[in-house]
């Protein structure tokens, strides 16, 4: 049994621990938020106080494929190795009293008639990567008996495998359940190194492992830039939509995303800014006129609430892994934190030698 500290209790951090502490491990997280609960809806970056992880904003989908849009090939490669992890891991979490947290039916691309060449160039990029399924384009009658809401005449392609997961549900699952874990909340890393942590209080932290996974409060360390994102959720009683969709959209990549409760995650607004303010205007008029005009039922629906938060980015918008003895960093997720976090912490740990001999999470 080693002795591990985890710096950063968000997607990267709760599954490690979680995964580690079943390895029968000493864990430790460290985390400035006050507990492992989700945030109160619409307060995940308050004004004043600590923002939260990037993960309890996201919209959790698990779309490998359609991110090859604006995603290098490694980053869909990971995310399709991650799909049967995250399916293994909501079964356990499941068989440990949380809710249905992934599901896999697949997700629809859509776009309007007017925008027929902008999808067409899109539909060539995913089409060039060698071992991705190719979309399934749809006609009228095969969208309508998949999803009898949406408006007709729009152009579709059914995405097979891919899926979505529950964040705020699945961040506090992990947590639950990571049987042995201590968790130190209200408590800020000042600097992760081989052997140790130093917190923020002067007092310091050994371990056999020292484990970085704090985002954008890993810099200087880890040279990052936040990327801020804006989503809209939404309550439409009655309204039924039963798997993520996707507009090609010239200029934005919207998403709608159905939640439990006949709610609806709308995004991803990918603003160049570390701004943790409130949504603007124009973010919010445009991600939901575009969800509007794919699914017209939502027209009556009321808005819960609006969230922005800030995406921890590389230059080059790929993930990094670094590890030295007693030492391992994970950073720069970007928009894909929740598609890639299996299979990229399953090969971090592989790297570092901490492998389970090739085993698939527990």
């Amino acid at each position: 049994m080693a002795r591990i500290g985890i710096a950063g209790a968000g997607v990267l951090g709760r599954l490690l621990a979680w995964w580690l502490a079943r390895d029968g491990h000493d864990v430790t997280v460290f985390d400035p938020a006050d507990g492992p609960l989700p945030p109160v809806p619409g307060r995940v970056a308050p004004a004043h106080g600590r923002p939260h992880a990037a993960g309890f904003t996201a919209a959790g989908m698990l779309s490998p494929l359609a991110e090859l849009d604006g995603a290098e090939p490694a980053v869909a490669r990971l995310g399709w190795r991650s799909l049967p992890l995250w399916r293994a891991i909501g079964q356990r979490l499941r068989e440990g009293g949380a809710p249905e947290l992934v599901r896999t039916e697949g997700s629809l691309l859509l776009a309007h008639g007017s925008d027929r060449g902008s999808a067409q160039r899109t539909l060539a990029r995913l089409s060039a990567v060698a071992d991705a399924p190719a979309p399934q384009p749809l006609d009228a009658a095969a969208l309508r008996e998949l999803e009898p809401a949406l408006a007709p005449g729009l152009l579709a392609w059914l995405l097979p495998g891919e899926g979505q997961l529950l964040p705020r549900e699945t961040l506090q699952a992990l947590a639950e359940q990571a049987d042995g874990v201590h968790w130190r909340w209200n408590t800020r890393v000042d600097a992760v190194q081989a052997g140790g942590l130093q917190l923020a209080d002067g007092s310091g932290f050994a371990a056999d492992l020292a484990i970085d996974t704090r985002g954008l409060g890993a810099r200087p360390e880890v040279p990052l830039r936040g990327v801020r994102g804006e989503v809209v959720w939404l309550h439409a009683p009655g309204v039924r939509l039963h798997r993520p969709v996707r507009l090609l959209h010239p200029r934005h990549r919207v998403y709608l995303v159905p939640r439990p409760g006949d709610r609806f995650v709308i995004g991803a607004s990918e603003i160049e800014s570390e701004d943790r303010s409130s949504v603007s205007l124009r973010s919010a008029l445009e991600l939901m006129s575009a969800a509007h005009s794919v699914l017209p039922e939502l027209a009556e629906a009321r808005i819960d609430h609006l969230e922005t938060n800030l995406r921890p980015a590389r230059a080059d918008h790929l993930p990094c892994v670094e590890h030295a003895p007693g030492l391992l960093r994970i950073n720069g997720l970007f928009r894909h934190g929740w598609m890639i976090a299996p299979a990229l912490v399953q090969d971090a740990l592989a790297a570092a030698g901490w492998a389970r001999n090739g085993e698939s999470p527990p």
